[in-house]
């Protein structure tokens, strides 16, 4: 009995020493190809973070609004729609915002506080930021939303 305990123990401490090893082997590769440069990291988290700064409150207020209405289709069912934010169905005559640049639609109470701290969709990654929008399109009066 206490044999197998032994054993037991031995081999422990010997997968634990391959596996170090193994781990040590590969991290030494990495580093002899120059696959972990630590100053190169750095400046990826750098440029990621300043890529999409926060957007200012007036450059939010610009966005397109509008109230939140479902359309009726005959024999059709259609699933309400989810704010990816906050993971709310959208209700009637909820104020909703719509990002110009990619047409996805949030609350806007959701997708203001998201912007002002990254000016990025939280579902697709696009930048919020206005990019050849006209004047018309900015019109929260003139807003169309196609629910897919």
């Amino acid at each position: 009995m206490m044999f197998d305990v032994v054993v037991s123990v031995i081999l422990l401490f010997i997968a634990v020493a391959m596996l170090v090893t193994i781990h040590l082997c590969i991290v030494g590769r990495a580093f002899r190809r120059g696959g972990f440069d630590v100053n190169a990291a750095n400046n990826f988290v750098q440029r990621s973070s300043s890529a999409n700064p926060n957007m200012s409150l007036d450059d939010i207020k610009r966005l397109p609004s509008f109230n939140y209405k479902v359309l009726e289709e005959k024999e059709k069912v259609i699933d309400p729609m989810e704010c990816a934010v906050c993971l709310e169905n959208f209700k009637v005559g909820e104020i909703c915002r719509l990002l110009p640049n990619c047409k996805h639609s949030f609350h806007a109470q959701c997708i203001d506080s998201w912007l002002s701290k990254t000016a990025i969709c939280p579902v697709c990654r696009s930048n919020a930021n206005f990019t050849n929008i006209g004047e018309k399109s900015r019109n929260s009066s003139e807003v169309e939303v196609e629910l897919v």
